[in-house]
């Protein structure tokens, strides 16, 4: 068996952690398989470095989480000719979403947000390999619901652990409602996301809480400011500002982890504790990302009407 080499993230962030020595031979040992486990419980995500670089290590790595996810959209899977659960999140050159803010043109930017918060069940993790990065940018941001709600005021602590925010598909690229910076505009939106977009409007609104507990005490803060679309119980003007406030106290204690590529790298990151984020890069390059997903339900998000139904019951 190989010995891993495992390393904390960074000198400043609570989080993560650097694994060298993982190889599709090792990944089958079930001690190795345990340790990868034990690590991304407690660090939350992993960059795994000089790793193969192939879709059949990809899947090995993930396999050590848990089954795949398959998504059964149009355009983002990829049928490798060996198994289902690929997709691919880039964009060719000049294909993909254009966005300006702070300034500055990018494409590829997606703001922060944990995946699939508008469906009940969420995915447990993602697994990113990069096939090709922009000369600058194109770098993926994390950060870390624990240390987010530590960092609240106990204040602003109590507020967030009493909310249960609701989450609309819909609510992309130019529908997003929260968080937004005042400045940005939509440039150029890829077809791919019109056409998402177009198709989620009547797919039903989730909810998840604001605030939940992992069975070893943490509190986690966790609120995607992308596809937000209120305060379940207070979908009123004083509930939408309430919601935009809390997104605003989050972004002020965030230390965000921006990891800057290899062509060595993949990682994964835990999607019932992290949010993310693609920072974006210059308009004129393409970027191909392939990710895996894990499939999980932390078994605390539903639909609105069933969110609905419970608040109405007798206590």
């Amino acid at each position: 068996m190989n010995t891993l080499d495992i390393r904390p993230l960074t000198d400043e962030h609570p989080f993560g952690a650097r694994i060298g020595g993982v190889t599709r031979d090792n990944a089958a040992d079930e001690d190795v398989r345990q340790k990868l486990r034990d690590v991304f419980w407690d660090r939350g995500m992993i960059v795994f470095e000089d790793i193969e670089q192939s879709e059949d290590m990809q899947f090995a790595l993930s396999d050590v989480f848990g089954p795949p996810q398959v998504y059964a959209i149009k355009g983002l899977s990829i049928d490798t000719g060996k198994r289902q659960g690929i997709i691919n999140i880039g964009a060719r050159e000049g294909e993909g979403t254009i966005v300006e803010f702070d300034g500055r043109r990018r494409a590829g930017h997606v703001p922060w947000h944990f995946d699939a918060c508008y469906v009940p069940k969420l995915n447990r993790a993602g697994v990113l390999r990069l096939v090709s990065n922009p000369p600058e940018g194109g770098m993926t941001g994390f950060a870390d619901g624990v240390q987010m709600y530590q960092a609240l005021s106990p204040e602003w602590q109590a507020k967030a652990a009493s909310l249960s925010v609701i989450y609309y598909q819909y609510n992309m690229q130019q529908n997003q409602r929260f968080g937004m910076p005042d400045d940005w505009q939509l440039i150029q939106l890829q077809e791919m996301a019109q056409t998402l977009s177009e198709a989620s409007k009547d797919i039903p609104r989730s909810v998840h809480p604001a605030v939940w507990e992992r069975k070893t005490g943490e509190k986690v803060l966790h609120v995607s400011p992308w596809q937000a679309d209120g305060i379940a119980g207070q979908e009123t003007s004083e509930g939408d500002a309430l919601l935009e406030e809390l997104i605003q106290q989050m972004y002020a204690v965030m230390k965000p982890y921006w990891h800057d590529w290899k062509t060595t790298d993949m990682l994964i990151w835990d999607n019932w504790r992290f949010l993310h984020s693609a920072g974006g890069y210059d308009p004129q390059y393409g970027r191909d990302v392939r990710r895996t997903t894990i499939q999980g339900d932390y078994g605390l998000g539903c639909l609105l009407e069933e969110w609905k139904d419970r608040a109405a019951a007798p206590a």
